[in-house]
């Protein structure tokens, strides 16, 4: 580990294999197993019984809720939530008697994306900057940014900003205003979207970093949008 033991936190029932690496603030609870040559950035939390595979990547203010392993060739951006349970892969076609350790497949996770609990993501696919999958949704291609998925196999239900809110339909000018933040988002060709004041790649400002309302209240303000449209 390249960072000192006073830099982070590993509980002491924990196992971390080396070499590795473990960024400064990263907290790894009880009954976690890091593998060798695995990266793990700063500010991150692994809730129980979590793995990560050797060769993992995974950035920093990563949150990986209990029981989820995750496998090698898996490269997890910063901001990314893995939710209790969730499932990744690394071989589309496992055997036992078919030792295939040179075909892993590259799954990314882009930063901000949720995984809901309990959702399953096929190998080989990207999850796009943001997206969020729901609880117990099957992905087996790729999510755009800000994509909304659901469902077994997992399909498109609609968009959603950095917040995580659903956004509604949007306005004359095809702007979308997430009800929480205020912040503008559009889809500037089919099936890409943008936010129009904040950088994809940009750090969430601080005064935006703490929800202020309700999800059962933003939906019913969502659906009583749909209603009068």
């Amino acid at each position: 580990m390249e960072a000192s033991s006073r830099d982070f936190l590993v509980h002491e029932s924990a196992y971390v294999d080396q070499p590795c690496q473990i960024g400064k603030g990263t907290k790894i609870w009880h009954f976690c197993h890091i593998m060798r040559d695995a990266v793990i950035g700063e500010r991150c939390i692994l809730g129980q019984n979590v793995c990560i595979a050797s060769g993992v990547r995974i950035g920093s203010n990563v949150k990986i809720q209990n029981n989820v392993s995750v496998y090698t060739g898996t490269i997890i951006e910063d901001d990314v939530f893995l939710g209790p349970s969730c499932v990744l892969t690394n071989i589309p076609n496992p055997r036992s008697q078919i030792v295939r350790h040179d075909l892993y497949e590259k799954t990314l996770i882009r930063r901000g994306a949720t995984i809901g609990a309990n959702a399953t993501i096929v190998c080989g696919i990207t999850i796009g900057r943001y997206a969020f999958i729901a609880a117990g949704a099957v992905v087996t291609k790729d999510v755009p940014d800000y994509a909304l998925v659901i469902g077994v196999p997992a399909r498109q239900k609609g968009w959603v900003s950095r917040h995580g809110i659903p956004l509604p339909r949007p306005d004359k000018d095809g702007i979308m205003i997430c009800p929480e933040s205020g912040l503008r988002y559009k889809e500037i060709e089919p099936g890409v979207v943008r936010c129009l004041d904040l950088d994809e790649d940009a750090p969430m400002p601080k005064d935006w970093r703490v929800g202020k309302i309700p999800y059962r209240q933003i939906k019913l303000q969502n659906a009583a949008q749909e209603r009068s449209a």
